[in-house]
């Protein structure tokens, strides 16, 4: 069977699914969780942790373990977004060659695509093993309000990860999708507040037509953002108490965040939570201790102004879906956030009505990609998928003004095209200069690609013709082309944004991957056989230590020395020589067995 994934990559949990036997189902991973953290682990062993493992070792392992990576993705070192998240960064961020922030470990930088790949990777190694087939294929989300860079970038990620990946879908309308199963009907609102980002969608929903309205929200708000309020909070009584800055341990820093996340799980279920670091510092006077209780009351005066953020841009989505909100039908809650009470209770009030959760918010977005999958597929009939741009798409003009030729919340797959003209007599070549956003001045949007059309005829100012055309796939991401009227003259760009990778350096990196898949086996097999190894050492030791007076003086040298050897071999990198250390103590610890069940060996 053909499958294909659905992947809600997110900025703190991921999780894929299957549509199988008419049915949407949740893959389980490794450890038999239906989500995985989205958290990579590098260890000094050379070893690359995925998910669960990698989160019990970040606290040991900080400064090499890399988490809220998709708040990175498509993002300028020096953005303000980006500035904000070094405040409590245990790993260490760069600036790339153009711009880009990428993480730096063990003195390798990576994009946050090759990260967000190695998540993509082993949700795909998970679906494979539950199916028991390969599969190629897959729908990934992303936030509605993510700009082309950071789709394009999400793409990128996803072809790393061994994926084609058939279409980016809106986070929103991949929940909308999964509510009811196609029976949900009339105005809907989908509030999404996630680890990273917030979204807020308006569809209408009628006899299986799924159409958005509008889309509005903020890539920089979610649930790092409360978990940031808690950190400063400890940080803050900390230091009144000890004038200890815990900023400055980035270990410290790690088991902040594992607190700061914990507190705020308990404190949607439970009024207060006790938040107890013992040894979380240490100065001339002996180790420091930090033991507070948390109430929800101080819980939501340190984020009610983060709550509050999510207001304005759903006035703005009911606003632009020309609606009021007496006309929502269904607000439905999405994102492991909007388990908060203080957002439940602000989404009620604001919308007027009893919100709607009974659909896991971990789970939702996941479930909604692969429905959109199963209706490629044909599996699912009689569902029509209507989804818009999020932002305005046009070029730049005389004065660095920005002309629209997309507006924001049109439906996709669209295209349009406007003609323009030289400004100079005699001009052989125009720059055509793209971007997104919404602003009237170029400097305030986004810059997403240049090239140039060349060679066109001579001619006073004005008179040449230039048609640009724009068009939106329906994954959202840009194609741009420039044709002079009179000369036929053209030139086309699909939109490799600034921030994106080039189709060569992607290649590297699957190229790259490919020549360390040999090393990196060669690594597990050197774990395994150094476990197997550790192991068999632990227990014969013991056996000789308990049993040494059972044992003949002619064998007591003979497992001395097969255990001496094994110690030496645990210190190897080479598999042979713990292989070799192993099968000799594999060797006595059977004859030790056979001594002390018969009194003798059984070659004797």
């Amino acid at each position: 069977m053909n499958y294909i994934l659905g992947i809600d990559l997110g900025t703190t949990n991921s999780c894929v699914s299957i549509f199988e036997n008419q049915s949407p189902v949740i893959v389980p991973n490794k450890e038999g969780s239906r989500i995985t953290p989205s958290v990579i682990g590098f260890t000094e062993k050379k070893e690359i942790l995925v998910g669960h493992i990698a989160r019990r070792q970040a606290i040991t392992n900080p400064r090499n373990t890399v988490f809220g990576i998709k708040r990175l993705m498509g993002r300028k070192f020096d953005s303000p977004e980006v500035k904000t998240m070094l405040k409590t960064l245990p790993y260490h961020v760069v600036r790339a060659e153009n711009g880009d922030a990428w993480v730096e470990i063990m003195d390798k930088r990576y994009s946050p695509q090759e990260i967000s790949a190695l998540i993509l990777k082993d949700l795909k190694e998970n679906a494979e093993q539950y199916t028991g087939t390969e599969i190629k294929q897959a729908i990934i989300t992303v936030p509605a309000y993510f700009n082309d860079a950071q789709r394009q970038a999400t793409k990128d990620a996803g072809t790393i990860a061994g994926l084609e990946v058939l279409r980016i879908i809106n986070e929103p309308t991949a929940a909308a999708l999964s509510y009811d199963m196609g029976n949900l009907r009339g105005k809907v609102a989908v509030y999404d507040l996630g680890g990273g980002t917030f979204d807020i969608s308006v569809l209408n929903i009628e006899e299986g037509v799924y159409e958005v309205l509008s889309t509005s929200g903020d890539t920089f708000l979610g649930g790092d953002d409360f978990d940031r309020r808690i950190i400063e909070w400890i940080v803050q009584r900390f230091m009144d108490e000890t004038k200890i800055d815990l900023t400055e341990d980035k270990m410290a820093l790690q088991r902040l965040k594992e607190a700061a996340e914990k507190a705020k799980c308990e404190l949607s279920s439970v009024m207060e939570t006790e938040i107890n670091l013992p040894f979380i510092a240490a100065d001339s006077s002996g180790p420091k201790h930090f033991i507070h209780t948390l109430t929800r009351a101080e819980f939501t005066s340190l984020v009610s102004d983060l709550v509050d953020r999510t207001l304005p841009p759903c006035e703005e989505a009911i606003r632009m879906a020309g609606l009021e909100k007496e006309q929502i039908d269904h607000v439905l809650l999405v994102g492991g956030q909007s388990r908060t009470p203080l957002v439940v209770e602000k989404v009620r009030e604001f919308f007027g009505k009893e919100p709607r959760d009974d659909v896991n918010p971990d789970e939702v977005v996941g479930i909604g990609a692969v429905m959109q999958g199963s209706i490629l597929s044909g599996e699912v009939k009689d569902i029509v998928l209507l989804d818009i741009t999020p932002l305005s798409l046009g070029v730049e003009t005389k004065g660095g003004l920005f002309v629209k030729l997309i507006e924001r919340n049109s439906t996709i797959p669209t295209k349009a095209s406007q003609i323009f003209t030289t400004v100079v007599d005699n001009q052989k070549k125009v720059e055509v200069h793209v971007l997104q956003g919404e602003s009237e001045l170029c400097e305030n949007n986004f810059s997403l690609a240049r090239f140039e059309l060349i060679d066109i005829p001579p001619a006073p100012k004005g008179a040449p013709r230039i048609e640009v055309i724009f068009e939106i796939d329906s994954n959202g991401i840009v194609n741009v082309s420039a044709v002079d009227q009179d000369s036929g003259k053209s030139q086309s760009i699909r939109i490799r944004p600034t921030s994106g990778l080039t189709e060569k350096e992607i290649q590297s990196i699957i190229d790259r991957a490919a020549a360390r898949k040999e090393e990196e086996l060669r690594i597990r097999a050197l774990v395994v056989a150094r476990n197997n190894l550790e192991g068999l050492l632990a227990t014969t030791e013991r056996s000789f230590t308990e049993h040494g007076k059972k044992i003949p003086s002619d064998f007591t040298d003979a497992m001395r020395n097969a255990i001496e050897k094994g110690k030496e071999a645990m210190d190897s990198n080479e598999i042979e020589i713990l292989k070799e250390a192993y099968d000799e103590l594999q060797k006595v610890s059977r004859k030790l067995g056979e001594i002390l069940l018969y009194g003798t060996t059984m070659g004797d």
